[in-house]
């Protein structure tokens, strides 16, 4: 859920027409009945031109953006804010603007600095059309290690040329600014390298129909020698008579290494699955949720139980939700392989980080008033965050506390003044969600 308050800013500078809220607007409305009888050639050049439209409303957030974090920058001091604390908060501002995450945000508001404060061609280019952010971050991104001088001179011969830089690919975009970054600046190059080699990291994120992403990220000597012994004993398997494919041999071999188990198969459940009782026992069609990774279908929940419970390796929590709104109200801790508590309860009931379009894991549980005003250590009065956003809540002007609600909510209000509300996702079970009832009469018809 989603509250904000709008007030009428300028886009544009003085001496020109305003571009505002209301204008834009406009545009939406206009945007959203667009002419379909027409040729194709008309298709393309419109379509043309809303690219170029995409890509001059980024450049004109670019701005914006500047503008805002140099704004409050100087808010914060004349404040008293301490230096290490100035701009605290504000890409969390701007990410809740934009409607995606404080990481994103964070990446907006560099791109934004560095285009208006030190790529001057670029930002033109963006603003005119001719640039799409995805390719003027690239830019950006490709030029980080570099000098300011290094930066305004790449800026110059790629950028300040247009028609050149139209033409060329993502990747000759990458290659040609490489080639010029090294030649101005090698040393910088290399120690971009090595502090990307001290960044190296292990991530896990969802891929559809229940499989995930396990990614590491590593010097390119060790990826490439990793994989070449992934792909070497995989190729033996199959010599020998192993029916699975080359892709299918390596994922298994690379979990049973991991793991040291014999075979992939064998890997030991230790995850959480929160699924309704008539899913479980009585087939129900609800979806599951399984931490870490989001809603997967009964069935699988239900052969992962199986499996895990023929071995002995499952144990259970009872969840107790509130009748049709599927709220959290209370866990019990009948469990060995998690401490009881508080912050099992919190974990369970959000999932993930509670700040709006954060998909981060949580790692604080935080009060959402603070303890030192009297804030109460109890379910009501506390919630999820990960790091970035719990830190982020601590900046001058931040406000939240929890509201009543269907489920648990949080009301956030930034030193602008705009209010964003956060509930917990609904747990398997709830009757709340769209289509729900939709879904049910299908269901029904198709069984009879």
């Amino acid at each position: 859920m989603f509250e904000q308050k709008v007030t009428r800013s300028p886009v544009s500078g003085a001496g020109s027409a305003a571009c505002d809220v209301g204008t834009l607007a406009t545009w939406i409305r206009d945007l959203g009945r667009i002419n379909r009888d027409l040729t194709d050639a008309e298709r393309i050049d419109l379509t043309r031109g809303l690219e170029e439209l995409k890509a001059a409303a980024s450049g004109a957030q670019a701005v914006l953006t500047a503008d805002f974090d140099a704004s409050q920058r100087q808010a914060q001091a004349n404040a008293g804010v301490r230096a290490r604390d100035v701009g605290k908060g504000i890409a969390h501002q701007v990410a809740l603007a934009r409607r995606e995450s404080p990481h994103r945000g964070q990446i907006h508001l560099g791109l934004a600095k560095a285009l208006t404060g030190e790529m001057p061609h670029t930002l033109t280019a963006l603003r005119t059309g001719r640039l799409s952010e995805w390719r003027a971050t690239l830019l950006v991104r490709e030029t980080a290690c570099c000098t300011r001088e290094g930066r305004h001179t790449i800026d110059r011969i790629i950028a300040g040329n247009p028609d050149h830089l139209e033409q060329l690919s993502d990747k000759q975009l990458i290659d040609e600014v490489r080639k010029l970054a090294y030649r101005l600046d090698p040393h910088s190059v290399v120690d971009r390298r090595s502090k990307a080699a001290a960044e190296r990291n292990v991530t896990l994120r969802p891929a559809p129909d229940t499989m995930t992403y396990l990614t590491a990220l590593v010097p390119v000597e060790q990826g490439v020698a990793a994989y070449a012994a992934l792909t070497r004993h995989a190729d033996t398997l199959r010599a020998t008579g192993d029916e699975r494919t080359r892709g299918q041999a390596m994922a298994d071999t690379l979990v049973e290494r991991l793991t040291g188990q014999t075979h992939a198969s064998d890997v030991g459940v230790d995850v959480r699955v929160v699924i309704t009782d008539r899913a479980l026992f009585a087939g129900d069609r609800e979806p599951a949720i399984l931490e870490g990774y989001g809603l997967v279908p009964a069935d699988w929940a239900r052969d992962l139980v199986a499996d895990a419970t023929e071995g002995l390796r499952a144990w259970f929590h009872r969840l107790y939700t509130a009748p049709g709104t599927g709220d959290l109200v209370a866990l019990d801790s009948r469990a060995r392989t998690a401490p009881p508590g508080l912050a099992s309860f919190i974990r369970t009931r959000d999932q993930r980080c509670r700040t709006l379009w954060c998909d981060a894991p949580i790692r604080h549980i935080d009060h959402i008033e603070n303890h030192a005003d009297d804030g109460e250590t109890i379910a009501f009065n506390l919630d999820g965050l990960c790091e970035a956003c719990n830190h982020a809540k601590t900046a001058r002007g931040w406000h939240a506390r929890p509201r009543p609600g269907p489920r648990h909510t949080i009301e956030t209000t930034t030193p602008t003044g705009h209010t964003y509300r956060s509930r917990a996702p609904a747990l398997p079970g709830t009757d709340e969600g769209p289509g729900r009832m939709e879904i049910g009469f299908a269901q029904m018809l198709l069984a009879g």
